[in-house]
């Protein structure tokens, strides 16, 4: 691996550290920080430990980047107080908060990316059809098995949740979730796909 992508790799990691401490400072409350900042923590517990063995895509680490950056400052202030987007709720009249959709759009986004670089690395699928209907498909299973999460989370701790299921009253909140992940993952996978079977290639 070049010095420079040595380097680019570390500085990212550093933002994202650095992103994280201010994300923890004085959230809206710890409980909620914990429950929204847990998949970057897991992502990390991973990706460090084998960055040498198995280095992903420069383009997948910036999408990693990115997410995690959605994931903390959503975290931090929780999805239905995020101020910038408040601003835009008041400007448009807006009857919630939309923050928590740029969150599930990524949370389809990003993971079709990575499925699609680990199949396309690790399994006998070629990128195709089948290839774009199972990573979509597999997106919205783990857009629902967060909703499950989430009414799980609710039951465990009560009105301690509510900033955590951010649902500001939507009685169809968790079915437009998954659907922000599926148009996320199609996407990316429209968007990027090209780009990313040349950046695996110059790996290889």
């Amino acid at each position: 691996m070049s010095g420079y992508l040595y380097k680019s790799r570390m500085t990212l990691l550093l933002a994202l550290v650095l992103i994280m401490a201010w994300s923890f400072i004085k959230p809206h409350d710890y409980l909620t920080w914990w429950m929204e900042a847990l998949p970057v923590l897991i992502g990390l517990a991973i990706l460090i430990p084998t960055y040498k063995k198995f280095p992903l895509t420069d383009l997948l680490y910036v999408l990693l980047f990115l997410h995690a950056i959605v994931l903390l400052v959503g975290a931090h202030y929780t999805y239905a107080r995020v101020p910038a987007f408040t601003l835009l709720q008041d400007e448009f009249g807006w009857s919630r908060n939309p923050y928590d959709k740029v969150g599930h759009f990524m949370q389809g986004f990003v993971p079709a990316m990575v499925a699609r670089e680990l199949l396309l690395r690790t399994s006998p699928l070629k990128s195709g059809k089948w290839m774009f209907t199972i990573i979509v498909m597999g997106c919205l299973g783990i857009a629902a098995i967060y909703e499950i999460i989430e009414w799980g989370a609710a039951m465990a701790t009560g009105e301690a949740a509510e900033a955590f299921l951010g649902t500001q009253g939507d009685v169809w909140d968790s079915q437009k979730d998954m659907a922000w992940a599926g148009i996320g993952a199609i996407m990316a996978l429209l968007m990027l796909g090209k780009k990313h079977d040349s950046m695996l290639k110059k790996m290889k």
